[in-house]
């Protein structure tokens, strides 16, 4: 069977307007007042912004893109886009230029009535914002539209309420580095600082052949079976766990990896799941915010590639009942700047009074967060 070899080192991130990517193409002040924003905060000018746009939009461009999207996460659960092109207005001669401003790498506007807002506006304030979260890189989306720059973005409204996810996750963000911090400093530690929460978001996932899925009205309407009599042969065996691949499974998780390799995904590990036609890919953690981006991809990814090859991806929690349903677990961590995982308990966990408040921390959370569930 003739299967193309690849060099993981060579595509990995090929995609992704990375820090190499940036050292590369920008010149130096303006990739330090970059660094400055994503690693201290500080507001950036419109002038380096407008250089970035432009180094920006001729990197996509040479990757095939002719449009860009502010890339954000509405509270619909799913991800939502808007693409522009990188054209202007025709010029007298009737020829076209290609620009993208700093504002629109910063800013976009759009509409944001037919958006859950959870409450917060009435329908009619129509009015909102995507800001650029320069601290998540930019990558090009290659799919049947072609080739896409995505942004990704926070989006709230003209007040500032939070209309998406991850707006509170990025403020979340900035009031556990403020108080860590202050908890670090406690402990005598006076060299870190920053403080990141890290996460490994395995996801698992049902692949059902789409010639039976198209027969079931459930599957298409809810993403789960709502009737139907119980299979012959479930999962009381556990054969399925961690048995080999099957070659068409096998073949769909290759694509899988080179488009997220692409893209900068780290996806490291895959193997069936529990149930009947259950599987896992679990990526390498990263800084939270990135993560969540990358889970967006990754689920993406898996449905776009799966049909690609005969097949549905589910990603419904509980798509068949008396099996193993999918989880999500959040492999997470605090990790300061200079390389201390805070909840790692080291060779001498009995001396890591660090350790042991964090993991008390953790503990009483989890005990008032088992309270308050239903």
């Amino acid at each position: 069977m003739g299967t193309e070899l690849i060099n993981v080192t060579d595509i990995f991130g090929e995609n992704v307007f990375n820090d190499t990517v940036m050292q590369e193409r920008l010149p130096k002040k303006i990739y330090k007042n970059l660094k400055k924003t994503i690693e201290e905060g500080k507001e950036l000018d419109l002038e380096t912004a407008d250089v970035i746009a432009h180094e920006m939009k001729e990197w996509a461009i040479e990757k095939g893109a002719t449009h860009y999207t502010h890339w954000f996460l509405p509270l619909t659960g799913v991800t939502a886009e808007k693409h522009d092109s990188f054209i202007s207005a025709p010029l007298p001669s009737g020829k076209v230029l290609m620009s993208f401003s700093g504002k629109e790498l910063i800013k976009g506007e759009p509409d944001a009535s037919s958006f859950p807002s959870g409450g917060l506006r009435a329908t009619f304030e129509a009015r909102g914002y995507t800001a650029w979260d320069c601290t998540s890189p930019a990558f090009v989306r290659q799919d049947a539209s072609g080739a896409v720059l995505c942004i990704p973005t926070a989006f709230c409204s003209y007040t500032g309420e939070a209309l998406d996810q991850k707006t509170p996750l990025l403020r979340s963000m900035e009031a556990i580095d403020k108080e860590s911090l202050r908890l670090l400093r406690l402990f005598g530690n006076t060299t870190s600082r920053k403080v990141t929460p890290s996460v490994g978001a395995e996801q698992e996932y049902f692949l059902v052949d789409a010639e039976k899925f198209l027969q079931r009205k459930d599957l298409i309407y809810a993403g789960r079976t709502l009737f139907g009599a119980m299979p012959p042969k479930g999962q009381e065996l556990d054969d399925h766990y961690f048995g080999t691949i099957r070659q068409r499974i096998a073949a769909f998780m290759r694509d899988v990896n080179i488009e997220l390799w692409k893209v900068g995904v780290s996806a490291k590990t895959q193997h069936n799941e529990v149930a009947p036609a259950q599987h896992e890919l679990a990526p390498i953690y990263t800084k939270v915010n990135i993560a969540v981006d990358h889970n967006q991809i990754v689920m993406q990814t898996l449905k776009r590639v799966a049909s690609q090859h005969g097949m549905k991806c589910l990603l419904h929690e509980k798509p068949f009942a008396g099996v193993n349903g999918s989880g999500k677990h959040n492999n997470w961590s605090l990790v300061t700047d200079d390389g201390i995982n805070m909840l790692e308990p080291g060779k001498t966990p009995h001396e890591n009074t660090q350790f042991f408040a964090c993991a008390d921390l953790y503990f009483e959370s989890g005990k008032s967060i088992c309270r308050s569930a239903p």
